[in-house]
C-alpha cells in the first residue's frame, strides 16, 4: 500500500459522517426486538386494565368564582394597588389552605354528622400511620439524644414532654382528606378560579365544593379584620424601638470615626493602590530584568571556553571594544598569512607578527572576561533592586489592608445607620397612610357558576386509561427496543462494516446451530450448501481484489480469539483448491494452534522448527489426506513466537513458497493479543480481517486496524462470521431458496 493510499485510508476514517438511517432500518429494528417490544407492551396495557376496572369511581363537582381586587379611587389607597402576576396563584393557595379545610368541616359538621362516612376506610390508615409514625419519631429523638448527650435523663419529664404531642382530632382527618380530594385551577387569561371537588358520593362533592366558596370567602373576611386592628399598634411600638436603634447607631458611628481618624479615609483608599500599582509593577520589571540576566550568565557560562561562541552573543557582539579588536586581529592573521609567503616562522618579522597577534587576544579575554563581571555586578544589582521592592510592597500591601479594615468597619455601621434610618422612615410614613386611610375589603368574590351534582364518575376515564396504556406501552416498548439496540455496539451487518470503514466486506457466512454441525468439516462434505456458497464468494472477493493479479500471499486474522479465523482459513483453502488452484496453509499462531488437529495432521516438525533453524523447508511441508491442500504445522511452541515471526527468515520463506504456490494463506494469532500478526501482515500481499458478528465490537475493529495502519499492512476486506439469522433476513442473499435442495 503505497503512503498515498495510506493518506487517502486515514483521512476517509477521520472525515466520515453518519450516514441518516432510512425508515427500513428503524423498521428492521422494531422487527428483530418485536419480542421486547410485545412483553412490555403486554405489561403495561393489561396492568393497565386492572388498574382501571378494578378502581373505585369517583365524582367531581366544580363551581366557578370570580375574584379581583377591590380597586378604590381614593387617595393613597388606589396608589398602593399594581400589576401582581401572582395574585390568583396567592387567592389559589388560601383557597386550598388548612383555615378553609376547617371551616367547611365545622360549616358542615362533616365531624359529627358524616363523620362515619368520611372515616370509615380513612381512619384506620390515618390511625396505622400515626403509630408508625410515632414510633419512628420517639426512636429518631431517643437516638439524636443519645449521640447529641442532649438528654434529660430524667424519664419522668420525657413521659411529660411526649404527653403534649396529641393525636390529630376528626376535624383535622377530615380537613386533611378535603385538602388531598380539593383541586383549584385559575381559568387561563381569566380572573376567573375553577374549584372542584372529587368523592365517591355525588351529593357530598356538591356539598363540599359549595361549602369550599363559602369558607374561603369567610377567611378573607377574617384576614382583613385581624389585620385592619393589628397593624397601627404594631407599626408604634415598632417605630418607637426603631428610633432608639436609629439614635444608637449614629452615636456610635460619631464615636468610631472620632477614634480611628478617618476624616480623610477616602482620599487614602484612592492613593494606596495606586502606590501598589506602581510598586508591583516595577518589582515585575526588576525580575524581568533578573531572570533576562540570569537567562544571559548561563549562556555565557555554556560557552566561556570558545571565545569564538561568545562574541556570537548579542552583548558581546555589540561592544565596540571587541569589534576594533576583532578588526585588528583579522588584519594581523592576513598579515602573518602574507609575510609566510616571504619568511618562514622564525624570522624576526614573523615572531613580531605573531607577538602582535597574541597581544589581540590577550586584549580580546581581557574584555570578554569584564563584560562577564559587568553582567555579574549587574545581575547582583538587580537581585537588591528586586529585594528592595518586595519589602516595600510588602508593607504597602499591610497599610493597605490596616486602612481597609477600618474602612470595612467604618462601612458596615453607616450602613447600620442607613439601614435604620430608612426602616424608621417606611414605619412613620406607614403609620401615617394608616391614619388617613380606611381600611375595606381588597378582595371581592362573585360566585360565577354554582356546583351541579355531578352525574357520571370523572375518574377512573377507562376509554383514555387504555388509549394511554395502549401508547404508552408501545412506545415504552420501542423504546426499550432502540436502547437495547444503540447500547449493542457489536458488528452484526456487512453493511455497517463498508459504511463506517470503508473497505470491503469479501462475504459472510452464518452461524451454524445444531450438535452434529461442525463448519470446519461441513462444506467438506457439503460441497453444495449455502454455506459453500458463502466461502466461494469470500474466494471471488479476493480474486477481484487486486488490478493486476490476485494475492499470491494472504494473512488471515482477527481482533479476539473464538473469531473463527482458523475455521476461515481452512475453508477458504478448500474452496480455492477446488477451484483448481495449488494451496499452502501455514499455521503461524506459535501459541495455540491448532490447525494441524483440524486437519488431522501431526505437529512434531513445523514452521518454529525451520524458523529456529533446526529444520528445512522442504521437510515443514506436509500433503493433507483425502484433501486437495498442504500444510506447514506450527511445530512445537518456541519461547518468542514474535521475534520469529517477524525474522528475515519468515520473510524469505514466504517469498519462496509464493512461487511454488498459487495461494499461501497463513493463520495467524488475533491482532489484540500478540504482535504476530502485525509483523506478518509486512510480509504479505494481503491481509483478511474475520469479524464475529454480535461478539467483535467497533472499538476493537477499529483499534486493530490503527495498528494495521500504522505497520502499512494493506487491509483486503473483512470476513464477517457467525452471522445470526435474525440479522441477515428471511432469506440472505437468496442462497437459501436457491440452494436449500441441494444442501438437505
Amino acid at each position: 500500500m503505497t503512503p498515498t493510499q495510506i493518506r487517502q485510508q486515514r483521512d476517509y476514517f477521520e472525515e466520515q459522517e453518519e450516514e441518516e438511517m432510512h425508515l427500513r432500518d428503524y423498521l428492521l429494528i422494531i422487527k428483530k426486538r418485536q419480542m421486547i417490544i410485545l412483553a412490555v407492551l403486554g405489561i403495561i396495557f393489561f396492568t393497565t386494565v386492572i388498574a382501571t376496572f378494578t378502581a373505585t369511581p369517583y365524582y367531581s363537582a366544580s363551581s366557578q368564582v370570580l375574584i379581583e381586587r377591590n380597586r378604590s379611587n381614593t387617595g393613597l389607597e388606589y396608589q398602593s394597588y399594581s400589576y401582581e402576576p401572582d395574585f390568583l396563584d396567592t387567592q389559589t393557595e388560601i383557597i386550598q389552605s388548612t383555615n378553609v379545610a376547617r371551616k367547611v368541616v365545622e360549616k358542615l359538621k362533616l365531624a359529627s354528622t358524616y363523620r362515619q362516612y368520611f372515616l370509615k376506610n380513612e381512619k384506620d390508615s390515618f390511625a396505622l400511620f400515626s403509630v408508625v409514625a410515632g414510633n419512628f419519631t420517639a426512636l429518631g429523638n431517643t437516638v439524636a439524644s443519645f449521640l447529641s448527650g442532649s438528654g434529660s435523663g430524667n424519664p419522668g419529664k420525657d413521659k411529660e414532654l411526649s404527653g403534649l404531642v396529641q393525636p390529630k382530632s376528626d376535624t383535622d382527618l377530615i380537613a386533611e382528606l378535603i385538602q388531598e380530594r380539593l383541586k383549584v385551577k385559575p381559568l387561563k387569561n381569566t380572573k376567573i378560579v375553577a374549584i372542584s371537588y372529587i368523592d365517591r358520593n355525588p351529593a357530598i362533592a356538591k356539598m363540599v365544593t359549595d361549602a369550599v366558596v363559602q369558607a374561603y370567602i369567610d377567611e378573607l373576611l377574617e384576614i382583613k379584620l385581624s389585620t385592619s386592628n393589628y397593624s397601627l399598634k404594631w407599626m408604634n411600638s415598632k417605630a418607637a424601638e426603631e428610633r432608639d436603634k436609629l439614635e444608637k447607631s449614629e452615636r456610635e458611628l460619631q464615636q468610631y470615626m472620632r477614634d480611628n481618624d478617618l476624616v480623610t479615609v477616602e482620599n487614602k483608599l484612592t492613593v494606596l493602590p495606586q502606590k501598589l500599582s506602581e510598586v508591583g509593577l516595577q518589582l515585575s520589571k526588576a525580575e524581568t530584568e533578573e531572570k533576562e540576566l540570569q537567562d544571559l550568565l548561563k549562556q555565557i557560562n555554556t560557552v566561556k571556553d570558545n571565545p569564538d561562541r561568545l562574541e556570537t552573543i548579542p552583548i558581546f557582539a555589540s561592544s565596540e571594544v571587541l569589534k576594533s579588536i576583532r578588526d585588528r586581529m583579522y588584519k594581523a592573521n592576513q598579515n602573518i598569512q602574507d609575510l609566510s609567503k616571504k619568511f618562514g616562522k622564525k624570522h624576526p618579522t614573523m615572531v613580531k607578527a605573531n607577538d602582535e597577534l597574541r597581544i589581540l587576544r590577550d586584549e580580546r579575554r581581557f574584555e570578554i572576561e569584564r563584560i562577564v563581571s559587568s553582567v555579574k555586578n549587574s545581575l547582583d544589582l538587580a537581585v537588591s533592586k528586586k529585594k528592595s521592592l518586595e519589602e516595600l510592597l510588602g508593607a504597602t500591601k499591610v497599610e493597605t489592608l490596616n486602612l481597609n479594615e477600618k474602612f470595612v468597619q467604618y462601612s458596615i455601621m453607616k450602613r447600620e445607620v442607613d439601614s435604620n434610618r430608612l426602616v424608621y422612615d417606611t414605619l412613620q410614613a406607614g403609620i401615617k397612610k394608616e391614619g388617613v386611610t380606611e381600611q375595606s375589603q381588597s378582595v371581592n368574590v362573585w360566585v360565577v357558576k354554582p356546583a351541579d351534582l355531578p352525574e357520571d364518575p370523572a375518574k377512573p376515564n377507562k376509554k383514555r386509561n387504555l388509549l394511554i396504556g395502549l401508547i404508552l406501552g408501545l412506545f415504552s416498548g420501542i423504546g426499550l427496543a432502540f436502547f437495547i439496540e444503540y447500547l449493542d455496539n457489536t458488528i452484526r451487518h456487512p453493511k455497517d462494516l463498508e459504511e463506517r470503514f470503508g473497505l470491503t466486506v469479501l462475504g459472510s457466512v452464518e452461524e451454524m446451530k445444531g450438535e452434529n454441525k461442525n463448519i470446519e468439516s461441513f462444506i467438506k462434505k457439503n460441497p453444495l450448501s449455502p454455506l459453500a456458497e458463502c466461502y466461494r464468494l469470500i474466494r471471488a472477493g479476493l480474486l477481484l481484489s487486486s488490478a493486476e493479479h490476485p494475492p499470491k500471499t494472504l494473512l488471515i486474522t482477527s481482533m479476539e480469539a473464538q473469531d473463527g479465523k482458523t475455521s476461515t482459513t481452512t475453508n477458504l483453502a478448500r474452496v480455492l483448491a477446488r477451484g483448481g488452484n495449488s494451496v499452502l496453509v501455514i499455521d503461524c499462531d506459535l501459541r495455540r494452534p491448532r490447525m494441524h488437529s483440524l486437519l488431522g495432521m501431526t505437529n512434531e516438525i513445523g514452521l518454529s522448527m525451520f524458523l529456529a533453524g533446526t529444520a528445512a523447508s522442504e521437510d515443514i511441508i506436509f500433503n493433507v489426506p483425502d484433501e486437495e491442500i498442504s500444510l506447514v504445522p506450527s511445530g512445537p511452541i518456541p519461547p518468542d513466537p514474535a521475534e520469529l515471526l517477524g525474522s528475515k527468515r519468515m520473510k524469505e520463506l514466504i517469498d519462496t513458497l509464493s512461487q511454488r504456490y498459487d495461494f499461501v494463506l497463513l493463520d495467524s494469532p488475533p491482532v489484540q493479543s500478540v504482535t504476530d500478526s502485525l509483523a506478518l501482515s509486512q510480509f504479505v500481499a494481503g491481509t483478511v480481517l474475520v469479524i464475529r458478528a454480535g461478539k467483535t465490537t467497533y472499538e476493537i475493529l477499529e483499534s486493530g486496524l490503527k495498528k494495521l495502519r500504522d505497520v502499512n499492512g494493506r487491509v483486503l476486506g473483512f470476513v464477517l462470521n457467525g452471522l445470526k439469522q435474525q440479522d441477515t433476513g428471511k432469506h440472505y442473499y437468496g442462497y437459501n431458496t436457491y440452494y436449500a435442495k441441494d444442501d438437505e
